[in-house]
């Protein structure tokens, strides 16, 4: 038996498990010792902390996230009694109903409906319209911090780009923007693993809020429709189906929540990946090809997002030797898939130049990210827009990462130029 040890992380490739708390400080700033050792001795096994299995390899993950074998819902087609789960916890129940119409957890026939209705908004000849305003609001940002000489990048910069865009795109006052952020903040908190009750508790009461916000937002909109997303998702019909109040409540806040928090994190992580690999940004930034292929790079290199978890929706037997019964959850571990050493020369290492470049930062199948086209532009066009303003931006001191594994990025980037 081979067993690889860290401390307090460990693999045992004999038994095919693994062991790495998601809320140590010491695996959740740099996950990436943990995701080397994986691929080289156990790329598929246990994660006692989860108690599932996971798989690391790009090629397995890519292949799983199409594998119409497993869901992202499970109880429309067995029931919390035959799964012997509790029944939903009664102080997370505003959180609860904000999850019940969400595209990340709803299976075919409900996801093809409500993704049908809500994609028009995301295609890539509408979202290529609001480059001129990302680098407006960029440039407007950075003007604001230029003369300070130092600032938390995170703050300053990452996070309000992202959230202005999804607000005015869904028609929400932009001034509502540090509200919306605070809302969707507390509520990606359910998230963590070993959630406290006081977390679930606030998670609740923003998920309460939000969506009573929401609701006054839809009742403006049917008195007064206008040309944004809320009232496309409230007039939109699909073979003379419309969606409900609680289908574009739920829709909203994945937007606003999924959609800022990708963007917000790979900005964080690509500026400390480019920054931390001595090329020079010019360089990166050239050309619109190469730009492209950065931002790439920046999302395979350090993702936004490290876990996606899936249902087998039936008894199912992976590799021969994996059994899976209904209702067993499995770990899709992104971050670790786009390091894949099998899939990607070097992979360890920051290369903007690569000719083997690939991500499944977004995911891929039916839950592809329906985002994923603004995530990308709002990366191309502010990261370009940020290395021009300040050609001498550098790291003022060691970045400290969320204690939040799933979403992976920096708490804080102090830069300075």
């Amino acid at each position: 038996m081979l067993d690889v040890n860290f401390i307090p992380q460990r693999i045992d490739r004999a038994a095919r498990t693994g062991n790495a708390d998601p809320r140590d400080p010491a695996f959740f700033q740099d996950p990436y010792a943990f995701y080397t050792a994986l691929h080289e001795h156990a790329s598929a096994f246990v994660w006692e902390n989860y108690g599932h299995w996971c798989f690391a390899g790009f090629k397995e993950v890519n292949a799983l996230l199409r594998d119409k074998r497993f869901g992202r819902q499970i109880l429309h087609v067995t029931s919390r009694e035959q799964l012997g789960w509790p029944e939903p916890l009664a102080h997370t129940a505003d959180f609860d109903a904000t999850e019940g119409y969400s595209l990340l957890s709803l299976e075919p026939p409900a996801h093809t409906r409500l993704r049908t209705l809500v994609n028009r908004a995301f295609v890539g000849r509408y979202v290529e319209q609001l480059r001129p305003r990302i680098a407006a609001l960029a440039n407007e940002l950075i003007d604001g911090f230029e003369r300070q000489q130092s600032i938390d990048l995170i703050k300053a910069f990452a996070a309000p780009i992202p959230v202005v865009v999804i607000a005015e795109m869904l028609g929400i006052p932009a001034e509502m923007a540090p509200q919306l952020l605070n809302w969707s903040n507390r509520m990606v908190a359910m998230y963590m693993f070993g959630r406290s009750h006081e977390t679930e508790l606030d998670s609740n009461k923003a998920a309460a809020d939000f969506t009573e916000y929401m609701k006054t937002m839809i009742a403006e909109r049917r008195k007064a429709p206008r040309e944004d997303l809320l009232t496309h998702m409230i007039v939109t019909e699909q073979n003379g189906e419309k969606l409900i109040d609680d289908e574009v409540i739920s829709t909203a806040i994945l937007l606003l929540n999924a959609g800022h928090e990708a963007t917000l994190h790979t900005t964080g992580n690509g500026v400390k990946a480019i920054l931390e690999s001595g090329i020079d940004p010019k360089v990166l930034f050239a050309t619109d090809a190469q730009t492209d292929a950065t931002v790439e790079e920046c999302l395979r290199y350090d993702a936004p997002l490290h876990m996606f978890t899936r249902y087998a929706l039936s008894d199912i037997e992976l590799e021969g030797e994996i059994a899976l019964k209904l209702g067993d959850q499995i770990g899709l571990m992104l971050g670790a898939a786009n390091r894949d050493p099998l899939r990607f020369a070097e992979a360890n290492r920051f290369d903007p130049f690569r000719t083997d470049g690939a991500n499944v930062s977004f995911g891929a199948g039916i839950h592809f990210c329906i985002g994923a086209p603004l995530a990308r532009i709002e990366l191309q066009v502010a990261m370009k827009t940020l290395f021009e303003r300040l050609p001498r931006l550098r790291i003022a001191e060691p970045p400290q990462y969320n204690d939040v594994y799933h979403f992976h990025g920096p708490e804080r980037l102090v830069v300075e130029w």
